[in-house]
């Protein structure tokens, strides 16, 4: 009986009633195309199309069997994305939680590092809150999680990859991006804070530094965002601390200074307790061999894994 490419040719010309403005919208040569009708016409036994007219008509049996040929590859293409969502289902799937822009600046190179470490998983990435991370895991809808703040709940671990350098955006005009700016300096300005919610989050990771230096701000401007505390550090509203690694989304108007004495956010790994899955163990991997090529230390949790992989 006739393969299905042999029918998408036959509906094409069908459709077209040309077999020249067929065989430009199948992309091939008019004499193969007219070679597969034939060839298909002496495997059912009749003429299909009536090829002395212009513009082409089909015969009666051409009309039946166009009929029945639409229905075999409507059916064709059911089957086919029936198994290709069957065949996706059964991959692994691997899903992670990140803030929001934080890590944009090295998320290509760790998405790109996992999947070719692990080809036949599925890494799913979904932006929430450090907060909404914690909620998602232990409801199972994501597998770990990236965030920043501290967070103890008996039923979440979390590991800490880094503490990263915190730099102060100011507006420019405000002193040489090469000049450390004090804390207590920092304290006296409208501080802008991100995310207003939901708490906690890296708001009070900041709000903590203060406190631990034994300041507090004289005036604080919770905003949602990171981008948008950018745009009004921009606009002269104010200063605002914010990850080294994001110092690429301030916008000209914004300088970003060093801050004394030295300041930092941690990066936590969350997870489920006693998580030991591959593909948690790949990302394990996966942060250990980006880690040791950036130059960043690794944690005791990553030395390991970077060990195991050795091995």
């Amino acid at each position: 009986m006739a393969d299905i490419r042999r029918l998408r040719y036959f509906v094409t010309v069908a459709s077209e009633r040309s077999f020249t403005r067929a065989a430009a919208r199948l992309n091939m040569a008019q004499p193969p195309l007219s070679r597969r009708i034939q060839e298909l016409e002496e495997e059912v036994g009749t003429t299909l199309i009536e090829r002395s007219s212009r513009p082409l008509v089909l015969t009666p049996a051409g009309q039946l069997f166009y009929v029945h040929a639409l229905q075999v590859l409507d059916r064709h293409d059911v089957m086919e994305r029936a198994m290709e969502g069957y065949i996706t289902a059964q991959r692994p799937r691997f899903t992670l939680g990140l803030l929001p822009s934080e890590f944009y600046v090295r998320l290509p190179q760790i998405v790109r590092r996992f999947r070719t470490q692990a080809p036949d998983t599925d890494l799913i990435l979904s932006e929430m809150s450090s907060s909404e991370q914690i909620e998602a895991l232990k409801a199972g809808r994501i597998d770990a999680g990236l965030g920043r703040v501290r967070i103890d709940d008996p039923a979440i671990s979390r590991e800490l990859l880094r503490e990263e350098r915190l730099v102060a955006a100011v507006p420019a005009g405000w002193g040489s991006p090469h000049d450390p700016i004090d804390l207590a300096q920092l304290a006296r300005m409208p501080l802008l804070l991100y995310p207003r919610e939901p708490r906690p989050s890296h708001a009070d990771v900041i709000l903590s530094i203060f406190r631990d230096s034994g300041l507090t701000p004289d005036e604080v401007i919770e905003v949602r965002e990171l981008e948008t505390a950018l745009i009004m550090v921009s606009a002269g509203v104010g200063a605002c601390l914010i990850p080294a690694t994001s110092q690429w989304l301030a916008h000209p108007e914004v300088v970003c200074r060093p801050v004394r004495p030295k300041a930092a956010s941690p990066i936590f790994l969350y997870h489920r307790p006693g998580e030991m899955s591959l593909q948690f163990m790949t990302l394990l991997r996966t942060f250990a061999s980006l880690f040791a090529e950036w130059g960043y230390p690794l944690s005791p949790r990553l030395l390991q894994a970077s060990q195991k992989q050795i091995d």
